[in-house]
This record gives structure tokens, C-alpha cells and sequence, in this order.
């Protein structure tokens, strides 16, 4: 038995869940998922270009850079020129889901894997955006390994404007609606990593990317 077995096997004890009473259990949490009271939110412009720009101002309070671009086949280019500008290498891993996109062509070589411990610059999509704090929420399958925006010094991550919700709660119904089981990793981003540990003074990169950079598509 695996330890994530042996885990999971004590919490279904603990909750007197078996064979014959898990399907009961699953109709009892989805009907308190469904029939939960939400708590206050702030009020927000909830139209495609408000929702793009809060998102927009969020996420450079965060400490990310933002680009907008037109159309996803605009986005090699809009990368090649951010990765020029900053001097940092035009070598990059990229999530398997990205490989189709024209990285040769905007002189890139981007490699479609999941990341390495030498990878320095490491490009994303995301499953969705929050527009209410600039988060990025991202959920982890074969195709959209976690360790791209993880391990690279430099985070690169692709939002397609039609995915830029208002709220988080927003955002775990999105997932609900269209994956069904979650994933095995959600993982929200907001900016660079960052920690005050030491004499309450913000450092950058402590325990991942301390370079994130967005490029927001806009059709």
C-alpha cells in the first residue's frame, strides 16, 4: 500500500466511507457546494475590457510585467521581444500545450517539456485569471506540467482574455464545470515569489520565479 493509500484509507475510516455509501457522500458534497452562501465581494465592472484591466493593474502591483497582444499567434514575437529587452536567454522550456505555436519563426528555441533544474526561462498558459487580485490559476495535467512556472528563474505565462474572471470563486466553478475531477495540483499565482523573513524586507525569487511577465491575449 502507498503511502497516499494508506492516507486517503484513514480519512475515508474517520468519515465511515465505504463502497456502498461513497455515492450518498458525493451527492451530499456536491449539494453543499451547490447551495453555498457566498460572502461579500467588492464591487467591480464585470465587462470583457474592465475585467482585462483590473487584471491589467493587479498584477503589476503584483511585481509582473504585462503585454497585450491581438491574437495568440502574435505571442512568440511578443516573448522573443520581452526575453531581448531583458537580456535573458532566448532558450525556453514551454508546457507541452504550447508546442504549436510558431517559436522558430520569432527565433526562439523553445523546447516542449515539462521543466529542469537548469531551465532558466519556463513559458505557461493558465487555466484562468482573477481579476479581482491579478492571479493566475493554474491546474496541472501531462499536458500542463506544474514545474514550468515552478522552476525557471523567469515565469512566462500566456492569458487569453476570455478567461480573465472576476473572482476566485469564479474561477474554482470554472474548474468544477469543465474538469470535472480536479486536478492533482492547483496552484494560484500572484506575481513573483516572494518572502519578508528577514527583517521584514520583501526579496524576490525566494522560493521560485522572481521574474514574471504576462501576455495578455486579447481575441
Amino acid at each position: 500500500m502507498s503511502s497516499r493509500e494508506d492516507i486517503l484509507g484513514r480519512v475515508r475510516a474517520g468519515l465511515q466511507r465505504n463502497a456502498g455509501n461513497a455515492a450518498v457522500g458525493r451527492e451530499v458534497m456536491a449539494a453543499a457546494l451547490s447551495g453555498r452562501v457566498q460572502g461579500p465581494k467588492p464591487a467591480m465592472d464585470t465587462t470583457p475590457q474592465a475585467l482585462l484591466e483590473r487584471f491589467r493593474v493587479k498584477s503589476e502591483a503584483q511585481s509582473s510585467t504585462v503585454d497585450i497582444v491581438a491574437a495568440v499567434d502574435d505571442v512568440p514575437a511578443a516573448i522573443a521581444r520581452y526575453l531581448t529587452a531583458m537580456n535573458l536567454p532566448t532558450t525556453a522550456v514551454a508546457q507541452p500545450a504550447l508546442a504549436t505555436l510558431d517559436w522558430a519563426a520569432a527565433g526562439l528555441s523553445v523546447e516542449a517539456r515539462g521543466a529542469r533544474d537548469a531551465d532558466m526561462v519556463g513559458i505557461t498558459g493558465c487555466f484562468c485569471a482573477v481579476a479581482e487580485t491579478g492571479t493566475l490559476m493554474m491546474c496541472s495535467s501531462p499536458a500542463t506540467p506544474a514545474a514550468v512556472s515552478l522552476l525557471p528563474e523567469t515565469h512566462i505565462a500566456i492569458v487569453h482574455a476570455t478567461r480573465i474572471l472576476p473572482y476566485m470563486e469564479d474561477a474554482w466553478d470554472l474548474a468544477r464545470k469543465e474538469l470535472g475531477t480536479l486536478p492533482r495540483a492547483v496552484n494560484f499565482i500572484s506575481g513573483p515569489s516572494r518572502t519578508g523573513d528577514i527583517e521584514q524586507t520583501i526579496v524576490l525569487g525566494a522560493h521560485g520565479p522572481y521574474r514574471v511577465h504576462l501576455v495578455i491575449v486579447e481575441a
